[in-house]
């Protein structure tokens, strides 16, 4: 995969943070910025997926009567 260069600013205690955990990885900065980036785009694109799949459920009439919600919260904070 064709790999870019990408800059940004990051305070000085993340970067320490950052360089103490590839220490003990023994992986290097660019390695876990890596894996991070991935992560969050990973999770992004879940919840952009699931929000979607929320809508379309919503358009096909497939939801749940505000009624029937407030019936379902009011039992869960029975069982506390």
């Amino acid at each position: 995969m064709d790999k870019q260069t990408v800059s940004f600013r990051l305070e000085s205690d993340k970067v320490s943070a950052l360089d103490a955990l590839a220490d003990s990885l023994a992986r290097d900065r660019t390695y876990l910025l890596g894996e991070a980036v991935q992560a969050y785009l990973d999770t992004q694109h879940w919840h952009l997926e699931q929000i979607r799949a929320g809508i379309a459920e919503a358009n096909a009439g497939q939801v749940i009567e505000h009624r029937k919600v407030k019936a379902m919260a009011a039992r869960w904070r029975r069982r506390k």
